[in-house]
């Protein structure tokens, strides 16, 4: 069943979690002003797929079940899924900022690769137990938070050594039909409008980790769940062009002994295959970040086109502003690029999963990441001092001073006022305001830390390859040990090459 933004909405209706915002506890999510704008923006993934011009791209065929399901619950088994996944999110993105929903889609595909190395490795059935858990939730449609970042405590020490162990989300029972859990996950996207949690490790474990190397499914109104979450957006905020209509929430899951039964538990205490279960997450997740910033770059790029005009200016016969906006536009494409790069040269596991290339995805997530000031410097640039300088919208129906201010502030004869005042501020909600800040806080760090991709890109990247071609052509012999196969430009990708296939309209009703 493929729901749509309203269903979503009354789908929600039917759980009674207890979540907090600004201190003060919900009664009821759905209907929540200071929650409505994430809402909104999960809303877009549902009503997208039943929009004839996007359902190729927002729905796929679930190999495993023969099933049409929305893409944010697809599992990729091709470059070309990967591909459409890419473009997807960067569609839900340019409309909503940060469609929060791909995380699912990213968490299904890691747990599904991780499971199957668990299965193989300790004769373990968490491959079947998930396959049914995703099946169920693509039925029905899900929206499934990804908590995953613990509380951490003090990061110079392991989980185990603790002062807290609540710091860690951990098993602190095992019984005959479950597992009980405890602990804190700090950081959950869209938290108090989920549908339901998949827990997971946030890195990885060694022998003595056992209870903290754990995955498993909760619904959102669990006994023992508590969702402590700040607004989405800036709602009822008149000066927020877009973010009081489209946001996201964010907030701190705690569990406090909860009852988890095995059919939902897909690892519990395999350390490696939990460490496994975070890096290949981790690689799936920056490779649908770089779709999503590509969406932001998308709106920037909009915005700061409108904002020239308004302004009186023209790219095409002022050079520094030509100069900027191409700018801003090859940062876009280039970690965007990327993204097509990882897709293309992904590689299949045993599980059916097709995995980005780790190198291309995690050169388009640190770009995003560091890069993102820059498009907001751009931004500024090519907008001018208006952005932060304009009077609030209060003074827009001001009968003292409202048509004074249309008068001096109007750029261009032909743009009015009221439009260019609206670009202005829909750019200073963009990338002045709290929200601006928070948008650079996860890009820098959603997905990992600058850091974290630092490592993935040296652990992964055939360094030996180049050596071995110096020493070539120095005659000096051969050093590389051949582990690595090349993801060189040139070079086939590794399942071979595919055409992505453009579905008639008729063929995706079908």
């Amino acid at each position: 069943m493929l729901m749509d933004a309203a269903g979503y909405r009354e789908s929600l209706r039917a759980y009674h979690p207890r979540v907090f915002v600004n201190g003060q506890r919900v009664g009821n999510v759905a209907d929540e002003p200071l929650l409505a704008p994430g809402i909104n923006a999960v809303g877009i993934t549902y009503d997208l797929a039943h929009d004839e011009a996007h359902r190729p791209i927002m729905t796929a065929v679930q190999a495993s079940s023969g099933k049409t399901v929305n893409r944010m619950l697809h599992v990729d088994g091709s470059s070309s899924d990967l591909l459409a996944k890419l473009e997807a999110v960067r569609l839900v993105c340019k409309i909503s900022g940060c469609a929060q929903r791909y995380l699912t889609h990213d968490a299904f595909g890691g747990i599904l690769q991780a499971t199957a190395r668990a299965d193989a490795n300790h004769g373990t059935d968490y491959g079947q137990r998930f396959l049914a858990y995703l099946h169920d939730a693509q039925d029905r449609d899900l929206t499934i938070g990804v908590a995953m970042t613990d509380a951490k405590g003090d990061r110079s020490k392991r989980p185990g050594a603790q002062a807290n162990r609540d710091a860690y989300v951990h098993i602190k029972e095992r019984r005959k039909d479950g597992i009980v859990i405890r602990g804190t996950k700090a950081i959950v996207t869209g938290a108090p409008y989920m549908h339901e949690f998949l827990v997971m490790p946030c890195r990885t474990h060694a022998p003595g980790d056992e209870d903290f190397a754990l995955c498993c499914a909760v619904p959102c109104d669990a006994e023992g769940v508590t969702i402590v979450a700040r607004p989405a957006g800036r709602p009822g905020d008149p000066a927020a062009k877009f973010s009081a209509k489209y946001g996201q929430s964010t907030g701190a899951v705690m569990f406090d002994d909860v009852f988890v039964p095995w059919d939902r538990v897909f690892m519990a205490g395999e350390t490696e295959e939990a460490g496994y279960l975070t890096t290949s997450y981790a690689s799936h997740h920056r490779h649908s970040c770089i779709g999503a910033r590509a969406g932001f770059g998308d709106l920037l790029i909009g915005a700061g086109a409108l904002m020239i005009e308004a302004n009186g200016l023209d790219a095409d016969r002022h050079s520094h502003i030509r100069e900027q906006m191409v700018e801003l536009i090859t940062i876009t494409e280039s970690f965007f690029a990327c993204g097509v790069a990882a897709s293309v040269y992904c590689q299949k596991d045993v599980s059916g999963v097709a995995m980005p290339d780790a190198v291309f995805s995690n050169i388009g997530k640190l770009l995003l990441a560091t890069k993102i000031y820059d498009m907001h410097r751009i931004a500024h640039y090519v907008s001018g001092g208006l952005i932060v300088a304009l009077p609030g919208p209060d003074e827009d129906h001001n009968p003292e001073t409202a048509g004074s201010l249309a008068a001096v502030l109007t750029g261009r004869p032909d743009v009015p006022y009221e439009q260019r005042a609206e670009v202005a501020r829909f750019i200073e909600d963009l990338t002045v305001s709290k929200e601006a800040g928070w948008y650079s806080v996860i890009s820098l760090h959603g997905g990992g830390s600058p850091e974290a991709m630092k490592r993935e890109i040296w652990r992964n990247y055939p360094v030996m390859e180049k050596v071995e071609l110096v020493e070539n052509l120095l005659d000096r012999g051969v050093l590389a040990d051949g582990s690595r196969v090349s993801k060189q430009p040139g070079r086939c990708c590794v399942t071979g090459c595919e055409v992505p296939e453009r579905m008639t309209t008729q063929e995706a009703a079908e």
